[in-house]
């Protein structure tokens, strides 16, 4: 395989890693979209199973008397409908996938400009032999 054929396989490759953290850091953001509405949205919470008449309940961070917060031991059931693990597994499941997906990306992109750097010095090299000879 020539050089040439071998740095543009090299920059499909990073091209392709690149593209992989992209996907990764879409997913990330995904997942953060879904704790912002799992914390700023307000909701409902059926009292039993197919209520006509739900609780309505506030969003779990701007909560002013703590509906979202007390739980049934006051005779709301909006604790149960809403529970702070599923907020908390959604955003720890995003902090890998997101550092994965950030280097990733980096490695990518670094991986091209280096690429590009070393064909710049080659064209460079050519033009100063081609001039000195």
């Amino acid at each position: 395989m020539r050089s040439r054929e071998f740095d543009l396989d090299f920059r499909e490759r990073a091209g392709r890693t690149r593209t992989w953290g992209l996907v990764l850091l879409s997913l990330a953001a995904v997942l953060w979209v879904w704790v912002g509405v799992l914390l700023l949205t307000p909701y409902t919470a059926d009292r039993k199973p197919d209520d006509k008449y739900p609780d309505e309940c506030e969003s779990r961070l701007f909560t002013e008397w703590g509906t979202a917060n007390d739980g049934t031991r006051h005779g709301d059931y909006c604790q149960q409908e809403r529970d702070w693990p599923e907020v908390l597994g959604v955003l720890g499941l995003s902090v890998p996938v997101s550092v994965a997906g950030g280097s990733l990306f980096t490695i990518g992109t670094v991986t091209r400009r280096m690429s590009a750097h070393a064909q710049a010095m080659r064209e460079l090299d050519k033009l100063a032999d081609t001039a000195q000879g």
